[in-house]
């Protein structure tokens, strides 16, 4: 198992599916066994972040926390929501003689960078082509890992992995399995309906896969029906997630252009650009 992966079992999401860890289960992964010294390492990220630029409220945010006491009474404790950039720099502030503290570097370094450089990317492009292109790209490449992660939880057969990419879709388009979508959408029965979506609906999809293939990892799910189940759950919670944000339901959305003919289109441009040079 990827010794990162104690950071991944210890992250939650919130209702609008943004990432973060509890300070409380970050302390003991990094085996402090006081939480006052651990609330110096606290104090010292925060400060790092203000010397940032960057408010410690937006990525420290103090939460209450509910303990039951030996006698059955409850008392309120301190807690800490904190984002990937807080970890960060709690990590750089840690005692570097532990061999966790250096897992934890590299673990939060590459996703915190691997974020910025996706986030950039994506702030350039300016037209709906653009962006629809770059989100099929991490489409692909996503559907690939998560493939892989429901390999490891027992969906082997081709035939298995239709079913559960098929609960994917029903979790996010309110019951309409694939061939339903391509029905709703007007499309054939040969095209992919990824390829038609249009840059809004696909990052509904990407979230989807990610958050998917992430659960099923971290929580070490084993069996194609825990599997489908967890899929589908995914999938309805990203439903959830753009109904409160009064967003338009994927299966509302339009039908765009083929991805394939915008790829053929961008390739005949590079060509004739490259035919001007020469």
């Amino acid at each position: 198992m990827d010794k990162h992966s104690v950071f991944e079992k210890i992250k939650h999401f919130n209702p609008i599916g943004q990432e973060y860890w509890k300070a409380r289960e970050l302390c003991m992964v990094l085996e402090y066994s006081r939480w006052d010294k651990f609330l110096n390492v606290l104090a010292k990220a925060q400060e790092a972040c203000v010397n940032s630029g960057q408010a410690a409220d937006d990525h420290f945010p103090r939460v209450g926390k509910m303990v039951e006491l030996g006698s059955g009474a409850k008392k309120e404790i301190g807690e800490y929501n904190l984002s990937r950039y807080a970890c960060y720099l709690i990590i750089q502030n840690a005692d570097p003689r532990k061999e966790i503290i250096a897992l934890g570097q590299t673990y939060f370094a590459f996703q915190t960078r691997k974020a910025e450089l996706l986030e950039d990317v994506f702030r350039q492009l300016n037209s709906e082509e653009e962006k629809r292109l770059f989100l099929r790209k991490e489409m692909a490449e996503h559907n690939k890992q998560l493939a892989d992660a429901a390999r490891s939880a027992g969906v082997i057969k081709p035939g298995e992995y239709a079913v559960f990419q098929n609960h994917g879709y029903m979790g996010l388009y309110n019951g309409l399995g694939a061939k339903d979508i391509q029905i709703k959408k007007g499309l054939k029965k040969t095209d992919n309906i990824l390829d038609f979506m249009g840059s809004t609906e696909l990052a509904a999809n990407l979230f989807r896969a990610t958050q998917t293939e992430e659960k099923l990892r971290r929580e070490g799910i084993i069996g194609k029906k825990a599997a489908n189940a967890t899929h589908f759950d995914v999938g309805r919670k990203v439903r959830q997630t753009i109904e409160e944000l009064g967003g338009p339901m994927p299966e509302e959305l339009p039908t765009h252009e083929s991805i394939k003919k915008l790829e053929t289109k961008k390739l005949k441009i590079l060509k004739g650009k490259k035919g001007q040079k020469q």
